[in-house]
């Protein structure tokens, strides 16, 4: 088990951090990510992480069908800390990122022997994410009878009491994480200015989802 050491300020943040190119996968700041790493690159990744400021940047390959070895990415990803390590007895490591802020990518750096990549991260335009996150404004008239008709469709089961409990914001960054949005989506998501017009969106995501799942004409179908 690791204790998270809070950045406080954008000024706190390492210029370098390594990346993980990981499709349809959505960390958000202050969201919980839970990852098996397996891969040589990756493992020596989160050694690396680990030994330094436990940052790993997390971002979406901009085609994400496409079978690279070393993929284009989206310059737009989420840096999350390691928070939790266990390694298992077949060589793996099982660790959590919490999410901190979200980062322009600058350029990416040589390997310099390295197996995996590095960038140079830009936080500035993302300062207010490590500030208390204003009230998401959720609108749950709307988002619980969607949220169930999605779940349904997708064969997924909640703890609805809690999901009635759960903070505005919160509840916004797990839903945006853990729905199989496709990655597109989730990219949007996670460029969002604010959790209000996340909350927003995450809703209408859900509301197109049901409708086409159900026949709805091509017009309002998702591209």
């Amino acid at each position: 088990m690791m204790t998270p050491n809070a950045f406080r300020r954008i000024e706190d943040l390492p210029e370098v951090i390594p990346i993980f190119p990981l499709p349809g996968v959505l960390l958000l700041p202050r969201g919980k990510l839970p990852l098996n790493i397996f891969e040589p690159r990756y493992l020596e990744m989160t050694q690396e992480a680990i030994g330094s400021n436990r940052l790993i940047g997390m971002v979406q390959p901009l085609h994400p069908g496409a079978a690279l070895d070393y993929p284009e990415i989206y310059r737009i990803g989420c840096a999350g800390r390691i928070t939790t390590f266990a390694e298992t007895d077949d060589g793996r490591y099982l660790i959590t990122l919490a999410g901190v802020a979200r980062f322009e990518v600058e350029r990416e750096l040589p390997k310099e022997g390295r197996m995996h990549r590095r960038v140079e991260a830009n936080f500035a335009r993302f300062a207010d994410d490590l500030a208390e996150p204003a009230c998401a404004a959720l609108d749950r008239g709307r988002l619980i009878p969607a949220l169930k008709d999605y779940f349904q469709i997708h064969g997924m089961t909640a703890d609805w009491k809690s999901i009635e409990r759960a903070p505005d914001n919160h509840l916004v960054t797990c839903l945006a994480m853990i729905c199989p949005f496709h990655p597109n989506e989730k990219q949007a998501l996670l460029e969002y200015p604010s959790d209000a017009a996340r909350a927003e969106a995450v809703i209408t995501l859900l509301e197109m989802a049901v409708h086409e799942a159900r026949g709805a004409p091509a017009c309002i179908r998702r591209q």
